[in-house]
């Protein structure tokens, strides 16, 4: 079975969703799976140097809505699954181009693993993940060459694949992340619950009679 994902690498429901993958994964005892993921931008047009996360929340919701209320649903729902979420903390929105070259200059095995030290340096430790040099260390912590990653990043050679993903995206109708394709025949949008995945991998393996 094949499952591609497209998320953002600061968008928690992403980070949730990728959770109840896992465990679903981890009760799932039907064929092998394969997940691919794909980069998305939530907001593509966040300059390099990035926003002040706090202003740029309470600006997205129009001031509707206090960006600490927003906060309170990933934030039980991250608990949940083991995930912490320090989201008063974050001081910046920042444009994901580097996160998502990061993701795509790793190699496929150990991409699983890269997203995750990504989302945790992002919500937890409250990092900027869009600082060249943080994500170099960050590659360095999961053993990839630095050398050759802050090359791949200067050089902005992984850019051809995240705008592949791209386009894809807009081919297949993603408006917003996380949003999962199973066989390339079934797609949903969100942080769907574990029970979700395992209905929708059971429908996908059960021949008709």
């Amino acid at each position: 079975m094949r499952i591609d994902v497209y998320h953002d690498t600061v968008c928690p429901w992403c980070r949730i969703g990728k959770a109840h993958m896992k465990q679903a994964l981890d009760q799932w005892t039907g064929e092998p799976v394969e997940v691919y993921y794909h980069a998305f931008y939530l907001n593509p047009n966040i300059p390099l140097e990035g926003y002040n996360f706090q202003e740029y929340m309470t600006a997205k919701n129009g001031g509707r809505v206090l960006p600490q209320e927003w906060f309170n649903r990933p934030r039980e729902m991250g608990t949940q699954v083991g995930l912490t979420f320090n989201f008063e903390r974050i001081e910046y929105m920042p444009n994901t181009t580097l996160s998502h070259q990061l993701i795509a200059a790793t190699p496929p095995e150990r991409r699983d693993i890269m997203i995750d030290a990504i989302y945790d340096a992002y919500f937890e430790h409250r990092s900027n993940i869009g600082n060249l040099d943080l994500l170099v260390d960050i590659a360095g912590v999961q053993g990839l060459d630095t050398h050759k990653i802050r090359k791949a990043l200067e050089g902005n050679t992984e850019l051809a694949a995240i705008q592949s993903d791209m386009d894809k995206a807009m081919q297949i109708g993603v408006t917003g992340v996380p949003f999962l394709v199973f066989n390339q025949r079934f797609a949903f949008s969100g942080a769907q619950p574990v029970s979700s995945f395992l209905q929708v991998m059971t429908q996908l393996t059960t021949k008709p009679k």
